[in-house]
This record gives C-alpha cells, structure tokens and sequence, in this order.
C-alpha cells in the first residue's frame, strides 16, 4: 500500500502499486491529461512507471505554476524527440546506425554512421521531417522493457550494430544489471531503441519538431576513430514556441560574435598560430583594455593589489594543488625538461611509462598553468603574514591554458588560452562574510554599468556522492555555508545546484540572460578551505600562533574572452562610446572642409577620444555608410556652414538621419561626459 507525498505536502495511500498517471488522474483529469512525466524522491520518470513504494512524487507538465515553460519536461520532450528522428532518418535511411542521442538545453542530437555511399545532407531533411511528422500524427506510445545484460547482448548482436553493443558494455561496466530499450509503440512489432529513458507518453505530445544542422563528430571523441554525423534537431510543445525559438536564433546570427569579430575587425584566429588561441587585433584589443582599465579602477577602490605570475609552472606546484593529474585530460601535456627527455629517449621509454612515471612524481617537468590560484598562493606564502595583514587581495590578469577538443572550439567562448581577470583573497574565518559581499558588489557594478539587468543566481554545491572533491566535510560546511549567506544578501533569487562546486570549494556563479534570452555563465566567486590546507598557509593570530587562512577565489568578468564574446553578441557589435574602439568619426562634405575636419579630430584627441577623419574622395553619402557598417557611436558631418559657425552635424549610430548641428565646444563637453560615465548617451540626450 504505497503512500504518495506530494509536493504541497499532502499524501495519498493506494492499494496496490499505482503509475504516476493514476496519481495525477486521481487529482484530476486535466493534470492527468497535461502530465508528461514525474520525478519520484527526485529522480525524473516515465508517467507510466509503477510506484510500489512509499515515495515523493512531483508530477511534470509542460508548464510550471507561474506559466513558464519547465525546462526539465522540455528536456524529456526532446530525448523522445530524438527518438523520433532517428526512426524516420532509419525510415529514409534504412542502413543508418545509430551512435547516440542525449537532448539539450537547445534542442537534441543524434550521432548517427551513414552508409559510405550515402551521406545525409541538408537536401534530405524535407524527407525526413515527413517522415517526423508522420511518426508524431500516429501518437505511439513510448514503451519501456527490460532484458537481463545477456538477453540484451543476444538482441543487439543478432541486429548488428557495434555502436549499441559498445553502449551496453559501457552500461554493465558501470554496474547496470539490466538493458532497458523503448519501443516506440509496441515490443516487438514497432521501431525501438537501447535507451535508459525516460521518456514523454506517446509521440502525440510533441508538438513541434525541426531538424536544425548537420556537424562532424566522432565515435567516443576520438578523432583517430570512426568518424559520424551529428544531426542537431530541436522539439517544442507547441509550434508558437519553436517559431519563437527559430526567430531568436535568426537574431543570434545577426549578432554572432564571430561574424561580427572579422566585420568590426576586433580578433583573428589562425591556423598557423593553433585553434582557441587569440590574436586581438588593435580594434579588439580596446575594448578589452578598456574593460581592464574599468575593473582595475574598482579594484584599487576595494584595496586589491596588481600581481603578475608566469604562464607555465612546475608539476610539483599542481601536483599540490590537485590540478595534476586528477584534471589532466582537460589541460594540455605537460612539458619534460630538456636533459630529462634526452635520458628517457636514450632508454627508449614509451608513452605509456613517461605517463606513468609524471602521475607519480618520478620524472619532473613543467605545465601550462591551467589557474592562477597556485601561483597566488605561493606568492601569499612567500612572506609571513600576522591577522593585521588580512585580509590580502591580489589581483592579476593572468592567462590560463585548457585543453579544449577541437570541435568544442567556437570563437571567443570556447577557446585554449584565455585571460581571467582573477583575484585570490586571504583572509580569516571572521572575515569571509565581508569579502564574499565586496566581491558581489563588485559583480552587479560590471553588470549594471554594461545594462546586464537580467540575471540569475546559483550556488555550486558538492555532490556528496561523488569522490572529486577535496578536503574535509566540516569545512565544507562551512564554505557552503558562506556562500548560502552571501548570495542571501543579493536580494535576487539563487539557486543551489548539488555537483557544481569546484574540486576545492562551493561557488557563487552569475548567470547572465542577453538581449535575445541566451543565458552565459560570467561572473564567479568561490569559497576555499581546502587549497590553504594543501599549501600549508598560516599567519599569526591575535593568540599569537599559527592560524590557517580562508581562501576566495573571485573573477567577475570570468574568461575577458568569453566576457567579450558575449558583450559582441550583446551589443550586437554597437558598443556604448567608453568601450568603442573607434568612438567618433569626422567626414568633411569636401576637401574645402577638410582643415576644419582636422581641428575637429584634433580637439577631440586633447581629451582622449579615439577619433579618425575620412577625408577620402567619397560622397559623404558612402562615408556615412561605411561608417555606420563600422557601428562607431557618432559620425560628424562638417561643411563650409559648419566651419563657419563652429559647430559639427551629430550622426548617432542607429538613427537614420542627422540629429542635428551641434556647438564643437558642445559635443566636446558632452561626448567626455558620456565616456567618462559610461553611461547612457549624452550627446543623444542634448538633442531631446
């Protein structure tokens, strides 16, 4: 006799075991009907699983009670929508092998081995959304069943496919005793998949599938082995939604980074230089110090002291700190001295043994450093420290190197060497709360100063299950604890995500919405007993003995490449006039008015303004517009008129037409208020 507590804390009590649906139909009809799953003691199910067991249920519906779409329902929508493409790309494509297929927060995909004779390509999707279409008409049901490990070896060995014979191993290596397989209607009869699930009831509830792009990709990500085709599709619950999604998609092309970073000219990448690694270019290279010089203002307001740390350092340091080997896979091979490599070569040492002998410290060497933090410390530890010292905030902006595979590689927001503006904070126990809040405020002031007004906030916790964390549990406690309090005192909601804390403590992560919806992970703050203990750090108490110090790791701005990336995309390559890398440009009617163009040019660069005159043989029509291509702030006609008068025609970007004439003294008064401020237009504004 199961008993079913429900979210708003009533239970209900059964005879017999009951599916979540009977639940929801005991309620009432039309949350049976809306129900698309449940999640019992937290762990999402199928409608039909059997509950026979006193539990927690939370039924899903596409909507949560205060209207919005439930991210987790549109997650199980999309992996059964990622079932129903790869039956209708095997309905087009019978030989088809399925790889994979897990959903995303944006859609799904499906890694699939096409036939050597026969690649998809974008010309085959009408075909097979038709088919989609079809498969969604026909409102089959997804059923789950389950086979012992070797009845679902004998199944998928007598359908051939090694792709699902190497899932299954992997399963049973992990512990699964079982196989489970969905079938798309019927056992036996219709289509079916190796799928862990869960899955939505039945086809019928999706209500908006597009096949969206194809992209290489390889078996396990192995580039050496067999090489696949990776269909990204995308499923709504209604078409309202999907037409919502494919239009901000089309705004996100509009406003990608990357386009707009060779448009704008602001960085390159180069092959000869090496993939996710960034050659800024004078245009970008403003804009990034100009976010530099901003943060290192408020820096110095908070009592942070500049520090600068080499880009490589020695095993030993990350073998102290963790970072080596435990994150090896994510950080490029480390570097083996000159005259230890000549001695292993001459003993014809393999890879493998080289490989072994660095995990246990018997061969020394160097690595890319992959964090700051270790560097910091050593420099916190290069002196002793008494409690009138603490709190000690140092800052740098060091560049970092990480192993990124090549195809997760875009851009400014995925790359394998990147600038953190990083700081590391030592303080004591008695202190933590202050900095935490100095840190924060310092996070809203880079957002409200860039109109970054939507933002989320969640808390990094430990996974207690998991063994990646170091350090003792009371500690842990602790630091978590911190981190509840201070993102209490935001006075925005937040959110605690068990299994996202760094190896060495809790975090504070900022989750910024852009103008179109997209969410970036910018902003951190994390809380840190663990490396202090690691390093051995102390300073003297009051007491006058040893004390171990807290450590604070904070970047707002995170990545600077990430944080310009998303910025591009932000401002849709129209940066505010502090951060433009060309802020204003003069364009004289004709040679007659070029002298007094210069004067211009020549009074705005006595106040710092990065300004350019186009005095090419242009209609000043084309100058306009390859000004405005170039999406610089403000365009400044002159003419003999306004020579005369001492005045200048204000072109803002994005308006049409002249805001109108302008007294020189005026616009120069107004445009250094604007940039020093950095804030809102106060040219624009003189004209209102």
């Amino acid at each position: 006799m199961p008993r079913i507590t429900l979210p708003d804390g009533s239970v209900k009590e059964f005879e017999k075991p009951v599916s979540a649906y009977e639940v929801a139909a005991s309620i009432g009809e039309r949350l049976a009907m809306a129900a698309v799953g449940a999640k019992v003691n937290g762990e999402t199910v199928d409608l039909h699983a059997s509950l026979a067991d006193d539990c927690e249920l939370a039924l899903m519906t596409p909507k949560t009670r205060d209207g919005a779409s439930d991210p987790e329902a549109l997650m199980l929508l999309r992996h059964s929508a990622a079932h129903v493409m790869a039956e209708a790309i095997q309905r087009v494509f019978p030989r088809a092998l399925l790889v994979y297929g897990p959903p995303l927060e944006t859609g799904f995909y499906y890694d699939i081995a096409f036939p050597e004779d026969h690649h998809l390509r974008e010309g085959d999707f009408e075909a097979i959304e038709k088919e989609m279409d079809a498969i969604i008409k026909e409102d089959r049901k997804f059923t789950r069943y389950e086979l012992t490990h070797d009845e679902g070896m004998v199944k998928l060995k007598e359908e051939g496919s090694k792709y699902k014979i190497d899932n299954a191993l992997r399963a049973h290596k992990a512990g699964s005793r079982t196989l489970s397989f969905y079938a798309t209607g019927e056992p036996g009869k219709d289509w079916e998949d190796l799928c862990r699930g869960p899955h939505i009831p039945s086809t019928g509830r999706i209500g908006a599938i597009k096949i969206m792009s194809l992209a290489a990709s390889y078996w396990h990500g192995d580039e050496n082995s067999d090489r696949l085709t990776r269909v990204y599709g995308t499923a709504f619950f209604n078409k309202k939604e999907l037409n919502a999604h494919l239009k901000q998609l089309e705004e996100a092309k509009k406003r990608d980074h990357r386009v707009l970073g060779k448009q704008l000219g602001l960085f390159h990448i180069d092959d000869m230089v090496g993939q996710g690694l960034i050659l800024w270019t004078p245009a970008g290279s403003v804009v990034r110090d100009e976010l530099q010089k901003f943060i290192s203002n408020e820096l110095r307001k908070q009592g942070y002291q500049q520090v600068f740390t080499p880009h490589i350092g020695k095993l030993d340091l990350y073998r102290t700190s963790g970072h080596f080997p435990f994150y090896a896979d994510s950080q490029f091979h480390p570097i083996v001295e000159r005259d230890e490599m000549q001695n292993l070569m001459e003993e014809n040492c393999s890879c493998a043994e080289l490989s072994h002998r660095m995990q246990n410290g018997n061969i020394e060497g160097f690595m890319l450093k992959p964090m700051n933090c270790p560097h910091h410390i050593k420099i916190y530890d290069s002196k002793q420290h008494s409690y009138r010292d603490l709190p000690v905030r140092l800052a740098e902006f060091g560049t970092v190197y990480r192993w990124e595979q090549s195809g997760e590689l875009s851009g400014l927001t995925r790359v394998r060497g990147f600038t953190q503006d990083d700081a590391h904070l030592f303080c004591t126990e008695d202190q933590v709360a202050d900095e935490l809040t100095g840190c924060l405020s310092l996070v809203k002031i880079i957002f409200n100063t860039l109109g970054m007004h939507d933002y989320r906030v969640r808390v990094g916790l430990r996974d207690p299950d998991s063994g990646k964390y170091v350090g003792s549990p009371e500690n842990w406690d602790k630091a978590e604890d911190a981190c509840r309090k201070a993102a209490s005192s935001l006075g925005v909601e937040f959110t605690e995500e068990p299994g996202e804390a760094a190896f060495y403590g809790p975090k504070i992560d900022f989750v910024v919405k852009d103008v179109i919806g997209r969410e970036w992970q910018l902003g951190t703050v994390q809380v840190d007993y663990n490396l202090p203990e690691r390093f051995d750090l102390s300073y003297i108490g009051a007491d006058n003995t040893e004390h171990r110090p807290v450590m604070i790791h904070r970047a707002p701005f995170g990545s600077m490449e990430r944080f310009c990336g998303v910025l591009i995309e932000h401002f849709a390559g129209a940066f505010p006039a502090w951060l433009a890398p060309e802020q204003v440009r003069v364009l004289p009617i004709s040679e007659k008015s070029t002298a007094y163009a210069q004067s211009v040019v020549d009074q705005l660069k006595a106040i710092d303004v990065r300004v350019t005159l186009d005095d090419s043989n242009e209609r000043v029509q084309a100058k306009i517009k390859h000004g405005s291509s170039q999406k610089i702030p403000y365009l400044l006609v002159v003419g003999p008129r306004d020579a005369e008068a001492g005045q200048v025609s204000v072109r803002a970007f994005g308006t049409e037409k002249d805001l109108g004439a302008m007294p020189l003294d005026e616009f120069v008064e107004a445009i250094k208020e604007e940039i020093t401020g950095r804030g809102e237009s106060t040219v624009a504004a003189r004209f209102q």
